[in-house]
């Protein structure tokens, strides 16, 4: 009998990458992205692993140094109890909903839940503010949200008329989430699930502009994170630890279908405040075999005993930018194995990589993902070049590339010219085909992993009586890489003081996020081209090349 819902091509697919996990070249070669028609990833794939399946799903390490474990078979009975008390209260098919929760089961049971009710899941960081995310139901049109009851009070007046769900202790005019397991553990789907219907939509940042909207399908992200699964090397058995945030592409990357994909253990620790001998701590007990975590961690990691481990991880990744050869080297000599440096967007899943059993050299980004072919533009000519903007050939469109930005055709049109997807971002390819990545093409940065887009920050520096003008760009940083700094052009009447410096971080402080903040300031007249438009890319550069801290500048921390 066929498969009427595309689980068997899926699987076949998967199985091939597994089979040759350690042999880029042939699963380059022979792997082909499974035709698919009806299929729903939570009910067709997870739900059928789940099946009589009591090995550990998910486990949660709490800082107070418990750690919680659920099934697979166990989170699928959750999830189908949460699906039928979500639609319940009026969640359906094609509903957007804000899902604002932290490293807790019940995001995996959101996520699996919507999925099965074919729901389309707006993540966001639980450090939104109520202006934020009015914003994101606003354009995302969310019909409901799903939170934290330590955020929830804060954000009832942006929610508008959205259903409210409080995860947690009750809040008043918030439904109770804990009422959902009530409800029945057999789902029933009210209709079929088709490859191409939406699933998430994915705030990200922009350079000139609101935070674009991606969208992605039930394929393009949990079919399309078979690349990850490759990347990493992950099979069946693997305990597998990814150091990332909730409402950010990359949680879903490998705390969600990377893992599962590959029959393996989802790891995470539930923490306020990072700490690396707390992290190993949990890792040792919780067996870790394989982490991903972005190279703010990695640094951070190696001030650590990285050797107190007695099984350390036989896979390690590292992903956000590129990490540096010293770390590589350190984690080397304590655990004998290689960081492998990958690359991929919110727009898609792990387009470059370096995959396991290939010959690697530190600061390369790696070799194109199976089912991703990758193109270097010229970024003046147009034309294929050893240098350039690396685009992925539409002819040979990848099931991990989104869909497009929801409601933008102008951005769509700009970022799918000329048969590629555009990635923004500039590498160079090397004798041996590996590539090396160099810089954006516009002046998103990123600090500590987080994308910073300089025009959301500046747009709140604006909003300071003392700022007439605001540039943002990236200042370096010894752990995080780069740090936001401001160059500031004062508005009548102030003056370029400490006590001003002062007033503005406390502006910073108050309006963005703890990632987004400003943490160095000078003011000074900015530098413009003939048409009146801000140089960034001079202020950018002069920060990169500075031999030391400006007398001029001005420090969050007072130092």
């Amino acid at each position: 009998m066929a498969d009427a819902t595309g689980v068997g091509a899926f699987r076949e697919a998967r199985d091939l990458l597994l089979t040759h996990r350690c042999d880029h070249a042939t699963a380059y070669r022979e792997f082909t992205w499974p035709e698919l028609g009806e299929f729903n990833w939570a009910l067709d794939w997870f739900d059928g692993l789940a099946r009589d399946n009591h090995r550990t799903a998910l486990c949660i390490a709490q800082e107070d140094g418990s750690q919680e474990s659920y099934g697979f078979a166990a989170l699928s009975e959750r999830s189908a109890q949460v699906a039928n008390w979500l639609a319940a209260q009026g969640v359906g098919p094609g509903d957007p909903v804000v899902v604002m929760l932290g490293n807790q089961v019940e995001l995996w049971e959101t996520m699996l839940a919507a999925m099965k009710l074919r729901a389309v899941v707006i993540p966001a960081t639980t450090l939104l503010g109520p202006a934020d995310l009015a914003d994101r139901i606003e354009r995302g049109r969310a019909r409901h949200v799903i939170a934290t009851s330590q955020v929830a009070p804060q954000l009832t007046g942006a929610t508008g008329g959205c259903t409210r769900v409080a995860v947690g202790e009750p809040v008043p005019g918030w439904l109770d989430y804990r009422a959902s397991h009530d409800s029945s553990t057999t789902f029933e789907p009210t209709g079929p699930t088709w490859s191409g219907d939406p699933l998430l939509r994915y705030f990200t940042s922009g350079t000139t502009a609101q935070p674009k909207l991606v969208e992605h399908t039930h394929a393009s992200y949990p079919v399309g994170h078979l690349s990850t699964m490759f990347w990493i090397g992950l099979e069946p058995g693997d305990v597998h630890l990814n150091i990332s945030s909730p409402g950010w592409a990359k949680h879903a990357y490998s705390s969600l279908f990377a893992p599962w994909n590959a029959e393996a253990t989802v790891f995470v620790v539930n923490y306020a405040r990072f700490d690396a001998e707390r992290l190993l701590e949990h890792m040792e007990r919780g067996g870790v075999t394989s982490i991903c975590a972005p190279p703010t961690v990695w640094r951070m990691m190696i001030q650590a005993d990285l050797g107190r481990l007695a099984t350390p991880p036989k896979k390690a990744v590292a992903a956000g930018e590129p990490l540096n050869p010293e770390v590589i080297e350190q984690v080397r000599r304590a655990w004998g194995v290689t960081v492998r440096d990958g690359y991929g967007q919110t727009e898609t899943t792990l387009q470059v990589a370096n995959p396991p059993g290939r010959p690697f050299t530190p600061g390369t980004m790696g070799v194109p993902c199976p089912g991703y072919r990758v193109v270097l533009l010229d970024p003046v000519t147009g034309e294929p070049a050893d240098e350039g903007e690396i685009c992925l050939d539409l002819a040979h469109r990848p099931m991990g590339l989104m869909t497009g930005y929801h409601g933008d055709p102008e951005r769509n049109a700009e970022a799918m010219a000329g048969g590629y997807y555009h990635t923004g971002d500039i590498a160079s390819r090397g004798e041996d085909g590996a590539l090396t990545y160099i810089g954006r093409a516009d002046d998103v940065f990123k600090a500590s992993d987080y994308k910073i887009s300089p025009f959301e920050l500046e747009s709140v520096l604006l909003t300071h009586p003392a700022v007439a003008e605001a540039a943002v760009v990236p200042s370096p940083d010894p752990l995080r890489l780069a740090v936001p700094k401001a160059f500031v052009a004062l508005a009548e009447g102030w003056e370029p003081t400490a006590e001003t410096a002062r007033a503005v971080f406390a502006h910073s402080r108050q309006h963005l996020a703890p990632y987004q903040r400003i943490r160095r300031l000078e003011f000074q007249e900015l530098p413009k081209t003939i048409s009146g438009k801000i140089r960034r890319a001079e202020l950018r550069a002069r920060e990169a090349d500075r031999p030391d801290t400006p007398a001029t500048e001005y420090r969050e921390d007072g130092r």
